[in-house]
């Protein structure tokens, strides 16, 4: 009886040593494995310190190929894509992709004679595909903010299937790119080295890696969108400087001719441009005009108009042909959404002749000096852009008006009639008229610098949102 019970107990005891040396065994490997996951994270992290620190010598693209090459080395997969939302969040697009990476999306529309003639096919492919957020595995993973793994790819109908080896997609890993609460992308692996599944493990490893990834990409794309503020403040100091250039430095004096004139951009870069041309002792030209588009296009548009006025000045004394040449030379060139109202007018020193000719542009105000009250002179015409020259030159034609001592013929841009006051109400025509009767008696100066103080009154905190320009012309 006891040598039974002593046989049981060695064999218990034999088991029980077995079963704990089993048990270490599992934990070595556990912590073996856990120890190579740490090791990994670190390396990668150490990795995206390397990118951080280099980031702003390297340019976004550069940064997501590296980002990628850790990952894929890490993960062990075979190939791999890098997924970021455009500006509008609205699509993903792949910037980046390593390896073979097969499509995920409209698989029967992938040519396979196409891969094997053309190395680029597929890479494209890939890249030019937008993915919308929600849509497919990719747009998923997106949309929720969370991975998806499937290690049995076969056994998964989102997966494409390809009849091809190299495209067999055998399991993936998706995780998003996370940044805070916002996701910037998503990170893709296919099909590990070793040629076994992607398990739990793998996809949090992936995971970790993409949340520390996304940090260099959000700070890269701060670091891309200021520079991209940068380059517009620089364009929009060039299209100042441009505008300045235009406009006159010093008024023209002219014998028995008193003019004043101002002009308040709405903003850095305004729309509007006026002119004074001194085509020769006798004729004087006066123009003004309104640039539908601002920025750096607007003055780009305002510097042609100068050129091609000053170039015709001298050899075309009507401002209707003067400004069918200027239709001639912008129509075909200016944008769709873009046009340019002008008043054109040759004033005759000598014999007090003025000729005008209106593109759509404001009605010029005739002040006689018998009768202060503001009259406006009406002149058929489109604006330039609009229309083709058949129809832009049957529209437009001169107008003659013959001035008298006294006379004040006041130009202006709609800024000056359609300012807003606080109640978003316009101060119009009607207030334009009244000042200038009231002031019409002090002379050209008084009444543009009443103007002015006006407009300002009536305008008080209200934001400026369309270009001021106000020319007036006295004859004395």
């Amino acid at each position: 009886m006891g040598t039974l019970l002593a046989f049981f107990l060695e064999v218990g005891l034999v088991l029980f040593l077995l079963q704990s040396v089993k048990q270490r065994r599992r934990l070595r490997k556990t912590n073996h494995l856990l120890r190579n996951e740490r090791e990994i994270i670190f390396e990668f992290i150490h990795h995206i310190g390397e990118l951080f620190a280099d980031s702003d010598d390297v340019d976004m693209d550069s940064l997501l190929k590296r980002i990628l090459f850790f990952a894929t080395k890490t993960g062990k997969a075979a190939t791999g894509a890098l997924y970021l939302f455009n500006p509008d969040r609205t699509q993903l697009f792949a910037r980046a992709t390593s390896g073979v990476f097969p499509p995920l999306y409209d698989s029967e529309q992938v040519e396979i004679e196409e891969l094997i003639a053309k190395s680029q096919y597929l890479e494209t492919l890939v890249k030019t595909r937008p993915v919308a957020a929600g849509e497919g595995l990719v747009g998923s993973a997106a949309a929720i903010g969370t991975g998806i793994i499937i290690e049995d790819a076969e056994m998964d109908a989102r997966v494409p299937t390809y009849p091809n080896a190299f495209l067999k997609i055998n399991s993936l890993l998706i995780v998003p790119m996370r940044f805070g609460n916002e996701v910037l992308g998503v990170l893709v692996l296919i099909n590990r080295t070793d040629e076994t599944p992607f398990l739990p493990g793998d996809l949090s490893l992936l995971q970790a890696m993409a949340d520390q990834a996304s940090v260099p990409i959000h700070y890269a794309g701060l670091r891309a969108a200021l520079e991209e503020k940068k380059q517009i403040d620089r364009d929009m100091q060039a299209a100042q400087q441009i505008q300045a250039s235009l406009l006159p430095q010093a008024l023209p004096e002219h014998d028995g001719v008193r003019l004043a004139a101002y002009n308040l951009p709405a903003f850095d870069i305004g729309g509007d441009y006026y002119d004074f041309i001194e085509i020769d002792d006798d004729h004087l030209g006066i123009a003004i005009a309104d640039v539908a588009g601002k920025g750096i296009g607007g003055a780009m548009m305002m510097a042609v108009c100068q050129g091609v006025l000053r170039t015709r000045a001298e050899q075309e004394r009507s401002p209707a042909k003067m400004l069918s040449e200027l239709n001639r030379v912008l129509s075909a060139n200016l944008p769709e959404d873009m046009f340019i109202t002008m008043l054109y007018m040759v004033l005759n020193t000598k014999t007090r002749e003025l000729k005008f000719a209106r593109a759509g542009h404001e009605r010029p105000l005739l002040c006689r000096a018998a009768s202060t009250e503001p009259s406006p002179l009406d002149a058929p015409g489109i604006a330039v852009g609009l229309a083709d020259a058949d129809i832009f030159d049957s529209a437009i034609s001169d107008i003659s008006v013959q001035l008298q001592t006294g006379d004040i013929v006041i130009i202006y841009t709609d800024g000056i009639t359609e300012a807003l006051n606080d109640e978003c109400e316009e101060w119009g025509l009607p207030a334009l008229s009244k000042t200038i009767e009231e002031h019409t008696a002090e002379g050209i100066d008084e009444v543009v610098t009443s103007v002015r103080k006006q407009l300002s009154r009536y305008i008080g905190a209200q934001q400026q949102y369309d270009d001021m320009t106000f020319l007036g012309l006295e004859i004395s």
